[in-house]
């Protein structure tokens, strides 16, 4: 008997790295990221990968008051899993970038699994006109960067959302060296399955970021 695969999927609709000089298309008032999100999931998603940005000049931000102003819009109107990021942008710190999600507490939450560098400077050579002056040094400024999440990182976010709040988790491994500390925590049992595993990998040479999603 052929056993049916079901396929899932998720909808990034901001994420941390795009700028609005990027695209036209990039929403970041609370209104055009829930409008997109909606959208979404009507065309199909099941699950919606949620950033927050300030809707002045559409920079990431933390700031739970303005998440607040779309997930509810949301929740209301579609049955996708809302999946708020612990990923935050690159600037931000580990308590930052935790205050949203356990204000909103919900059911998924993105998780990196590691320490990385993050450099996305070569984006900064296409474009020479931009829309707001905060995002050519943000970009620039990632050839001297490295994005935080330590084993005491993971450990407190997987305690503070899994254990006090029930969030299940989207771990996102970038590389091997992921994998290795998702099992890490496995094996410490702070980790339980199922699991749901973002494999991501990206062409810096191209500086397009390609996304796979499983799960096991």
């Amino acid at each position: 008997m052929k056993r049916a695969n079901k396929v899932i999927i998720t909808c990034a609709i901001t994420g941390g790295i795009h700028t609005p000089t990027m695209s036209p298309a990039l929403p970041f008032t609370p209104e055009d990221i829930a409008a997109q999100s909606i959208a979404a999931a009507q065309a199909g998603a099941a699950i919606l990968h949620l950033h927050a940005r300030d809707p002045r000049d559409g920079r990431p931000t933390p700031d739970p008051k303005v998440f607040m102003q779309f997930l509810p819009v949301i929740k209301q109107a579609t049955d996708a899993v809302l999946n708020i990021t612990t990923g935050g942008s690159l600037n931000m710190s580990v308590e930052e970038r935790l205050a949203a999600p356990l204000v909103a507490r919900p059911e998924m939450c993105s998780l990196n699994m590691g320490s990385m560098n993050f450099g996305i400077y070569p984006l900064a050579e296409r474009y020479k006109d931009w829309r707001f002056d905060w995002e050519e040094p943000y970009l620039r400024s990632t050839d001297d960067f490295i994005f935080r999440n330590t084993f005491r990182d993971i450990e407190r976010i997987v305690k503070r959302l899994g254990e006090e709040h029930g969030t299940r988790f989207e771990h996102e491994c970038y590389d091997v060296g992921h994998l290795y500390n998702l099992a890490h925590f496995v094996d410490r049992g702070l980790v339980k399955p199922p699991f749901f595993v973002q494999t991501i990998s990206a062409s810096w040479a191209a500086s397009v970021p390609r996304w796979t999603t499983s799960c096991s």
